[in-house]
């Protein structure tokens, strides 16, 4: 079985959500970034949570104290993007000496613990290839899972456009999930709104 651990980056600014924090949203009677940790601690990996600093880091940082076992990590570059956590989750990988890193987006409601256990099987099964999810209709979302080959490539990221380059270079391996649990990330009051009538959550 490979050792492989979960980055969730956090560390972003909820700048479409008018003054809410999207990642504080109440998700299954929890804030969202805490479901989504605990989630991801139940599949018995080493967690790490990018935070942004301020006050945003700051209240995100209260709510990850009701879960243990959590390494956090300020990212004092975050306004430039994603890529900022993504170097900091790839060095963090390799100092731990990790096989794969899954990269779990904070604003994916839908995701399930049984989405992550499907995702790391795949990952096993296919040592040193990424492996993403993609929804019932093919459409690439996340989470998406990075060999350890990858995270020199990825401490050498930069801007807001994440991995999509070095996606683009790779013979990436896609996993159905289901539904869309892969692409349904809510950046907005009114994507949330949609969202909840939908569900009823």
């Amino acid at each position: 079985m490979q050792n492989i651990a979960i980055m969730i980056p956090a560390a972003g600014a909820s700048s479409r959500m008018n003054g809410r924090d999207k990642l504080l949203e109440r998700v299954d009677g929890l804030p969202l970034l805490l479901r989504q940790a605990r989630m991801a601690l139940t599949c018995g990996c080493e967690v790490l949570v990018t935070l942004p600093p301020g006050t945003a880091g700051t209240k995100r940082r209260e709510v990850l104290r009701q879960s243990d076992r959590l390494t956090l990590q300020v990212i004092a570059d975050a306004s430039e993007g994603i890529a900022a956590s993504l170097r900091a989750g790839a060095a963090w990988a390799q100092a731990h000496e990790f096989d794969a890193l899954m990269i779990v987006l904070a604003d994916l409601p839908d995701l399930g613990r049984d989405d992550l256990q499907k995702m790391i099987h795949a990952a096993t099964d296919k040592p040193g290839q990424v492996i993403r999810a993609v929804d019932q209709t093919g459409c690439p979302g996340h989470p998406v899972i990075f060999p350890a080959r990858l995270f020199p490539a990825m401490a050498r990221l930069s801007g807001d456009q994440g991995a999509r380059d070095l996606l683009r270079q790779e013979d990436v391996a896609p996993l159905p999930l289901a539904d869309n649990r892969a692409t349904t990330d809510l950046d907005t009051p009114e994507a949330w709104a949609h969202w909840r009538a939908r569900t009823g959550r």
